[in-house]
């Protein structure tokens, strides 16, 4: 498949957020590894070759090839000062015509969790989403008990919209998640009728 490559890079207070590299492999596997028991409750089954470097490459590859054909945006969060990867934030299923809209879909390593690190890559995901992509509508789902998502999409301005029973597979288990929304154009809880 012949695919063109689009430089994505997002630039926030403290990172870089840009697609996953080949290079990237040994801090990436060495984060997810160290964050495994942190991170396990709140994903799907880790594949047997996630941590592999055949698992790797074929990520990198699905990075590239999503990004040129316009399908996701998979972009790891890389602090400036040092380099280091902290994490990673996805907006996939990207749908186009009269829906404008995409899915976000983010984890941060345990070392560096609770440092508002997340919240600075999903506001800079989601503008660039709204005023580069020309999208409309970002929604995000977690589990109801994940205080920590649902505190950060509040933070970021997102809006709760509900419960889908048994919306993805999430550490071996079908389980319900909260759905949340942000708004281009947010009228939301406004009163002024117009």
């Amino acid at each position: 498949m012949l695919f063109t490559r689009r430089k994505v890079r997002i630039e926030t207070e403290r990172m870089t957020l840009r697609a996953p590299q080949h290079g990237d492999f040994r801090d990436w596997t060495s984060l997810r590894r160290e964050s495994r028991d942190f991170l396990a409750r709140w994903e799907p089954t880790w594949a047997e070759d996630h941590l592999t470097r055949k698992g790797f490459t074929n990520r990198v590859y699905w990075a590239q090839r999503a990004i040129a054909s316009g399908s996701a945006l998979p972009l790891f969060l890389v602090r400036r000062d040092d380099q280091a990867l902290l994490g990673a934030i996805t907006l996939d299923n990207i749908r186009r015509g009269p829906a404008q809209a995409g899915t976000l879909g983010y984890w941060i390593g345990e070392a560096f969790a609770r440092n508002g690190y997340m919240r600075e890559a999903i506001e800079a995901t989601v503008h660039h989403a709204f005023h580069h992509m020309g999208l409309s509508r970002i929604e995000a789902a977690c589990l109801p008990e994940n205080t920590a998502s649902r505190g950060v999409l509040e933070k970021c301005g997102f809006k709760y919209e509900g419960v889908a029973q048994s919306y993805l597979q999430i550490d071996g288990r079908w389980r319900t998640h909260v759905l949340y929304s942000a708004l281009r154009a947010d009228r939301r809880g406004r009163t002024d009728i117009g």
